[in-house]
């Protein structure tokens, strides 16, 4: 067995995988395995019995979306009767920020590789707040969440089926070069997904108050693109995921309760532990006491070479985590000591267009006793209040010691 080998065409797979969005749909009606009294939600698996406060007010606000309750203790009732089955949206090729919830009734991006021809989906982004990926279920959620689906999500569809595709991945790279990260600052590439989209916009629908306000959104929200660069980082991933030998980490996520990762050459394998509760900056009136455990599946970002990564191209994002703008470089330097690569596509200026570190390699977390950096929003622990502040976190150390020696074992080394 040569791991050099494995990582190396895991790792070329990740790199080269182009991901492009396609299509807007009914999760239901594209995301494989999904059905009416179905549930994804971020992180590794779950019961309800020890979901934290913001994964049951997101199920909770979901099971009203979708008419099956009305209250927490309804969603409790159903859920624990085992009519609606909770599963990670990595199960099902999906991935979702904070709780991730996703119901069958929600919209979905659909993003494709065209290299490798796998296909990953997101939900759709409410923005910022009181919103359900945090928790949040009230009228006032569920009157955006409605907006959403049977407005937004209509002339969404048909502006990027008649944009012919937008990609991502090429948004990524140039949106790193204007002082994104990927992950929590997203104010370019939103820009520049606004303006992929707009005149498509304009010309699909019929009415000018309809454009305006679906335009509107867009451009109010600074993570509009955050959901379809989740699941384009999902395909990349997907695509590094299977490969004997490998020690590269495909998956890293969250539910609230427990962190989780999965490594290329272990299978389907999870390994967690307790998560932590992110260090950072909170919003007026909110403090350490109020945070939750880290939360959901966006850390495919830094899956996949961006994020917490690539912060050194995004010094700006510590006003919003915490930090110095030489922290944000300090934490891409870092990462590289424990990647395999460097990526040929999302690079930063300020490294003389150094490729991103890209490839979290499970022996060289253990060789280095360096963990992944990761920047996170934080959710409060209570459901129902919704976003508290930003911050950064690192994956506990145990699961990669406890992934080694499963690979171990695994490849008799």
């Amino acid at each position: 067995m040569d791991i050099e080998k494995a990582n190396q065409q895991a790792t070329t797979r990740m790199i080269e995988a182009r991901a492009v969005l396609t299509e807007i749909a009914k999760a239901k009606d594209v995301i494989p395995g999904m059905k009416d009294n179905l549930l994804l939600h971020a992180g590794p698996p779950i019961t309800w019995e020890r979901t934290s406060g913001p994964m049951r007010g997101a199920i909770t606000g979901a099971l009203i979306f979708e008419g099956k309750a009305r209250t927490e203790a309804e969603a409790q009732t159903l859920v624990e009767s085992g009519e609606i089955e909770l599963e990670p949206c990595h199960h099902h090729q999906a991935v979702g920020p904070m709780a991730g919830v996703t119901s069958a009734s929600m919209s979905v991006y659909i993003v494709e590789n065209e290299v490798h021809g796998n296909r990953a989906f997101s939900n759709l982004n409410e923005g910022y707040g009181k919103v359900l990926r945090y928790g949040a279920y009230d009228d006032e959620v569920q009157q955006r969440l409605r907006w959403m689906e049977d407005v937004m999500a209509p002339v969404l569809n048909d502006a990027v089926k008649a944009s012919g595709g937008i990609d991502i991945k090429a948004l990524l790279s140039e949106a790193l070069h204007m002082g994104d990260e990927g992950h929590n600052r997203n104010k370019a590439g939103s820009i520049l997904f606004l303006k992929a989209l707009a005149p498509h916009i304009a010309k699909v629908s019929d009415d000018n108050e309809t454009s305006a306000t679906v335009l509107k959104a867009i451009g109010d929200n600074a993570l509009s693109v955050l959901n379809p660069v989740m699941a384009a980082c999902k395909v990349m991933a997907d695509t590094a995921h299977g490969i004997a030998g490998s020690t590269i980490v495909t998956t890293m996520a969250r539910n609230g309760t427990d962190f989780g990762i999965r490594v290329s050459g272990l299978g389907e394998q999870w390994f967690t532990a307790p998560a932590q509760i992110p260090k950072g900056l909170y919003f007026p009136g909110f403090g350490d006491e109020d945070a939750n455990p880290d939360i959901g599946d966006s850390t495919i970002t830094e899956t996949a070479g961006i994020g917490g990564f690539a912060m050194a191209a995004a010094p700006a994002i510590v006003t919003f985590v915490s930090g110095s703008p030489k922290d944000a470089v300090n934490a891409t330097m870092e990462m590289y000591e424990i990647t395999f690569a460097e990526h040929k596509h999302f690079t930063i200026p300020q490294f003389e267009f150094r490729g991103t570190p890209t490839g979290i390699d499970l022996r060289k977390v253990i060789e280095t006793g360096l963990t992944p950096r990761v920047n996170t929003g934080i959710a409060h622990k209570n459901a129902g209040i919704g976003q508290v502040g930003a911050g950064l976190v690192r994956p506990p150390m145990q699961i990669f010691e406890e992934a080694l020696v499963t690979f171990a074992e695994k490849y008799g080394i």
